[in-house]
């Protein structure tokens, strides 16, 4: 039988090894169990910062939106409140109100042929930038 050195607490050496390795297995499923469930933790707030994040987004996507909407309404009954006002206008000085509703119907027809040419560089590209930087930023 093999003989044991005596240690300064006065125990085997035997005793420590096999005694040390009882408490390392032992120890390595708790770390595991440990590391585990922090990775699950983690993982969970990652989720929920993502999911902050997205609400944060998408909130900020909504109200520029539906204030863009109450803006674009208000200016539309605006111009056209005003444009009836400049038919009657153009009428009174034409003669007949009328040439006046006809006048401005021309002047719309041409803008908006202008604007059709040109509604890629004017509309999409900006509408599409801006959405892009409202959601990457």
């Amino acid at each position: 039988m093999k003989q044991s050195a005596p240690l300064l607490n006065g125990t085997d050496s035997t005793d420590i090894s096999s005694g040390d390795k009882n408490v390392r297995m032992e120890e390595e499923p708790g770390n595991i169990q440990l590391l585990i469930d922090r990775a699950g933790d983690y993982l969970e707030t990652r989720l929920e910062l993502l999911k902050l994040k997205a609400t944060q987004k998408s909130s900020d996507i909504v109200s520029s939106i539906v204030s863009t909407v109450i803006l674009v309404s208000i200016m539309i009954m605006f111009f056209i409140i005003l444009n009836i006002g400049l038919a009657l206008l153009i009428g009174e000085l034409l003669g007949k109100s009328y040439y006046g509703f006809f006048a401005l119907a021309g002047f719309y027809l041409i803008a908006g042929l202008i604007f059709s040419a040109f509604r890629n560089k004017w509309v999409k590209e900006p509408v599409t930038n801006s959405f892009i930087k409202k959601v990457y930023n």
